[in-house]
This record gives C-alpha cells, structure tokens and sequence, in this order.
C-alpha cells in the first residue's frame, strides 16, 4: 500500500511521526509537505495528497493539521475523495469498513501521537465491508457526479 502524506504548519510534528512510524511498519510512502512549522495554507497540501489519491498514484492519504477538519473539508472537494476526520480508533475502523474512506484526516492539537499513531494502525489495517455499505458509497458517488457538473 502506498501512502500520500501531507500537513500544513498546525499538523507538522504529528507528520513527522506519522512517518516515524511508517517507516518502522515498513510502508511506501510520500510526504507531499510542508517541511516546516513556519505558517502556511492547508488548501495546498489538502489537494496535492487528494489528487495524488484520486489519481490512482497512492492508494490512500493521511492529512494533519491543528484540527484535521479544514485540511479534510479541503481534501473532499476533490472528486473521488471521501476524507474522515477520526479522533478514536472505533471511527477509524468505522470510516474504513463502512465509508470506504481513502484518505485519513487528524488534528495534532486535538489528539497527542500515542493515540495518533493506534488511529493510524488501525486505519491502515482496516478494510472495506462492502455489502451494504457499498450501496452507500455508491449513493455518495452519485451525489459527487451530479455536482460535478
């Protein structure tokens, strides 16, 4: 499974333990930014990792920044992304078993990284049901196509 990371300035620590610990689990990986704590827009990061997923080049995403919520709402209005904002690893495993979630959004001033890194761990390890949620996914799909035009 490949990786696409990103963060803006709020979410840059928590990226570089993210990686951390990527690199211990043996993951590829990219880290599309920042390379800092100086100041700088989430929208950036947000749609370089979205399209880096939407595009087919890395199989999910994870974004950082102070709350993880800007950083996901600019992620979503790529097509083709559905990005979660998970705080506990029961709506991480949810986001990916029920939402198909491709790209894991968190916030560095909300959770500390022993609980980052477990959300993590079980985003990544986490499949999608299908089933039913499929239908929902695809009802989500179909919202995306008709304002996408």
């Amino acid at each position: 499974m490949k990786i696409a990371l990103g963060s803006d300035h709020g979410g840059y620590q928590l990226k570089e333990t993210i990686k951390a610990f990527l690199d211990e689990l043996g993951m590829e990986y990219k880290d599309f930014g920042t390379d800092c704590e100086e100041s700088v827009d989430y929208p950036d990061f947000a749609l370089k990792v979205a399209e880096a997923v939407a595009g087919g080049q890395y199989d999910r995403g994870i974004l950082i920044c102070g709350t993880g919520i800007g950083i996901g709402i600019a992620a979503n209005k790529v097509l083709g992304i559905r990005a979660a904002l998970c705080h506990d690893v029961f709506s991480a495993k949810a986001s990916r078993e029920h939402n198909d979630a491709n790209i894991l959004s968190l916030g560095q001033r909300v959770i500390g990284p022993g609980l980052a890194l477990e959300i993590v761990k079980a985003w990544l390890s986490t499949g999608f049901a299908g089933g039913r949620h499929q239908r929902r996914v695809d009802k989500i799909k179909a919202i995306e196509e008709k304002y996408s035009k």
